[in-house]
């Protein structure tokens, strides 16, 4: 973004790296939409959140006799999972609604629709999936019941994700079928290359506006009350 300094993640100043994102919903965000973006990214936050308690459960699931497969899975996920859903669902989320890009839309509804699923198997908790869900947290009360106490957070926290996961793509998508967005309008995007980064609807309109003002010839010149008219 021209004249904006990249301000996501907020990076202490001993870090020698720069942060990779502008992000600013008041600067950039529809104000109809600022509260719903907000919302998805505090999702985000607390995807990222989920997945720090499901580790520390994986931990105490290791502890009491269980798989130290599941350790490492919970803590690939972590790493992986919590930059990649800020890269992968949210931002195509956040240029969507700054920019009303139909590509943006939708490919935040068939990655962020992904990983609604992997969250429901995640809440479930099939074994060996580095998951502390249902089936795991109460299938292992019979061996410890300490460490099954700790497995319910996770499985209480992947089961509020997923559901408040569904309740924002049906919203995403109410908002995005009442704005006129459709395939043939994200295909256009792709074909013409707006998709990587789209202008600002303020942009949009600045632009719009200056091309189409009609050009006038500079104001002619009459003459004066007391001059005579040839």
């Amino acid at each position: 973004m021209s004249g904006k300094e990249n301000n996501f993640p907020p990076l202490p100043s001993f870090v020698p790296l720069k942060p990779c994102f502008y992000q600013d919903f008041s600067d950039e965000i529809p104000i109809e939409h600022q509260v719903l973006v907000k919302r998805i990214y505090r999702l985000w936050l607390f995807y990222c959140a989920t997945l720090a308690v499901n580790l520390v459960a994986c931990l105490a699931w290791w502890i009491g006799g269980g798989s130290g497969a599941n350790f490492g899975l919970a803590l690939l996920w972590l790493l992986l999972f919590s930059p990649c859903g800020y890269v992968c669902w949210f931002r195509p989320a956040y240029k969507a609604f700054r920019a009303d890009s139909s590509f943006n839309f939708m490919a935040f509804f068939f990655i962020f629709g992904a990983q609604f699923v992997l969250t429901v198997i995640q809440a479930v908790g099939f074994s060996g999936w580095g998951a502390c869900g249902w089936l795991a947290a109460i299938g292992f009360f019979q061996t410890s019941v300490g460490a099954a106490v700790v497995m319910l957070l996770p499985a209480i926290m992947f089961t509020m994700s997923a559901a408040i996961m569904a309740i924002v793509i049906m919203k995403v998508h109410r908002i995005y079928r009442g704005s006129g967005g459709s395939f043939q309008k994200a295909q256009t995007e792709w074909s013409t290359g707006t998709w990587r980064n789209p202008p600002s609807r303020e942009a949009q309109f600045n632009n719009f506006s200056g091309n189409s003002l009609p050009e006038y010839p500079a104001v002619p010149s009459y003459p004066t009350s007391g001059s005579q008219w040839p």
